[in-house]
């Protein structure tokens, strides 16, 4: 493993001020995708600079603007005392993420930035409609997550850029959403993933949301899906033809841990199975 400096900034300004300093350096957080790289000599950085003692990065405001700093980590966003009741579908994603280990120093910035199609916040945050902020020592600017991944390891970010929150509204109670993701093994990255958001009345969809992961260059918005259910009666045949336009929606690849058909056929699986179960719990609380 190589040598390199590694600083701890307190304030955004001083993050500005080593990479000027240091353009060859690279933004570390929680490290648990970077220091894996640099141990293996993928990576070798001039110098890294840690996001974690930033407090602008460190923040989540839970009001109708939700918002969620990016240096985050899983188990803070699990924990928090307002996030399962406002925002459950981010929650369910995050605990599926790693072990405690893990989620207790990786982030959702991390885990966003890293840009892995098979990101595991990213298709919860997706259906959220979810924006990302970020800033260089210019600039602030906000971006639809669903411009922010570009392909496989990269973003929209530019050189200067970091992310510094994700903003959301905040979901109506009418608003029900469920993620799900299938790995080999406990602890495994996706095979694939996905989360469905449903606006219902009764059986009638308001609004569609349906995000996938691991299934094609970057997570991705099942935006065909969406149309299918959208301003629809939520029925047998109407679930059966959400499922056959997911599967024609994605793009997976065959690899050493799973085929391309394999993974087509999980989406198609997990976009039936969250349709059902949003529908059965919306009839649930109707009837409670």
């Amino acid at each position: 493993m190589s040598h390199f400096e590694y600083y701890k900034p307190q304030s955004l300004n001083e993050i500005w001020e080593l990479r000027e300093k240091i353009p060859g350096a690279r933004y570390i957080a929680g490290g648990t995708d970077i220091m894996v790289r640099v141990r293996k000599g993928i990576l070798a950085p001039e110098a890294l600079i840690s996001l974690r003692a930033v407090p602008e990065l460190k923040n989540i405001s839970s009001g109708e603007d939700i918002r969620i700093g990016a240096a985050t980590t899983m188990t803070e966003l699990i924990e928090h005392p307002q996030l399962e009741s406002v925002l459950p579908v981010l929650v369910q994603a995050a605990k599926t993420i790693g072990s405690v280990q893990i989620r207790n120093v990786g982030t959702i910035g991390g885990n966003l930035c890293n840009c892995s199609p098979c990101a595991d916040t990213a298709p919860a945050l997706l259906v959220l409609e979810a924006r990302a902020v970020v800033c260089s020592v210019q600039h602030t600017r906000e971006i639809p997550l669903h411009n922010f991944f570009v392909g496989p390891g990269e973003s929209c970010l530019a050189p200067q850029e970091i992310l510094v929150e994700l903003r959301m509204d905040k979901p109506n109670s009418t608003v029900k959403a469920i993620a799900m993701k299938k790995g080999r093994v406990q602890l495994d990255l996706a095979l694939a993933s996905v989360a469905v958001l449903l606006e219902l009345e009764g059986n009638h969809c308001k609004k569609a949301r349906l995000a996938a992961g691991s299934v094609a260059t970057v997570p991705l918005r099942l935006r065909e899906v969406e149309k299918v259910l959208e301003n629809a009666e939520i029925t047998e045949e109407k679930v059966r033809e959400a499922q056959k336009v997911a599967m024609e929606s994605v793009s997976p690849i065959s690899d050493v841990r799973s085929t391309a058909d394999y993974r087509r056929h999980l989406v198609g699986v997990y976009v039936k199975h969250g349709i059902q179960k949003l529908v059965d719990g919306a009839r649930h609380d109707k009837r409670n």
